[in-house]
């Protein structure tokens, strides 16, 4: 299974570079499924590859003035310190074993699962519905920041990031078209730098926590970075709008496959 969670570590990056966002989700499926490591340590994998992917994507958007910093910086200063918090106090807090219904032990892992799992179907639908369009169009009013809006969800994306160690795209790039009115292609990068610093404050909290596989981390973050090189200069190239459909199709069935492993198949 190992090789094929290599090819699956490209189309993270690959996803990340084509449409800002998607491959963060799979990441932690890849680990816990493909490499057979545990969730929580799947988790905290997952928010440095994520990390180091996204970083290196948003220094691409960067040199095309596709970032804006003042954006991240005032997103990052709530969700920094949510994800950071959460990763270093509240997440060690929670017992491994939540409680039992009969001879049925509910353990953090299955319920992490479950959510994580609710949480790719809700990036699926928002993917396959393609917003693009639709965003885009009110991007070109001028949209005045909500401040309290987006620093609300800052918060909630850095809980989300900490607890599930996924980026949120799905949910930024929204934000950062409707709150603060930056074009499509600039909340895409901009996206990428709030994704890559909440991923990495996130992993500086599992530090001291968590053993860390650092060849398995590092060999699949390498594979990951060359393909969200690779999906940038695909994006323009491919139509990132079908795309954005047909990857939502499958984090769709994976997030169906996730449901029915860790309840009915367990």
């Amino acid at each position: 299974m190992e090789i094929v969670g290599y090819i699956a570590s490209l189309l993270i990056g690959i996803s990340l570079g084509l449409i800002g966002g998607g491959g963060s989700i799979l990441t932690v499926p890849v680990m816990v499924y493909l490499f057979a490591v545990p969730t929580l340590q799947a988790i905290s994998y997952s928010l440095f590859v994520v990390g180091i992917t996204s970083l290196v994507g948003a220094f691409n958007n960067y040199r095309k003035g596709q970032v804006s910093l003042k954006t991240a910086l005032i997103f990052g200063s709530t969700s920094i310190l949510t994800v950071f918090i959460t990763r270093k106090f509240i997440v060690p807090a929670i017992p491994q074993n939540l409680f039992t219904i009969g001879d049925f032990t509910v353990t953090l892992s299955l319920v992490t699962m479950l959510l994580f799992a609710f949480l790719m179907l809700l990036a699926s639908i928002a993917m396959i519905r393609g917003r693009k369009k639709r965003l885009a169009g009110e991007a070109r009013k001028e949209v005045k920041a909500q401040l309290p809006k987006l620093l609300g969800y800052g918060i909630g994306i850095g809980f989300i990031t900490g607890l599930l160690g996924a980026g949120g795209g799905f949910i930024l790039i929204p934000a950062l078209v409707l709150l603060v009115g930056l074009p499509m292609k600039k909340a895409v990068g901009t996206s990428l730098l709030i994704i890559a610093l909440n991923s990495l404050i996130g992993f500086l909290g599992d530090i001291g926590n968590v053993i860390m596989d650092w060849k398995l981390i590092l060999i699949v973050a390498s594979i990951a970075i060359v393909g969200i090189i690779v999906g940038g200069s695909l994006s323009k190239k491919i139509d990132g709008d079908k795309l954005k459909k047909g990857f939502g199709w499958f984090v769709l069935v994976m997030g169906i496959y996730i449901i029915i492993k860790e309840t009915i198949l367990k």
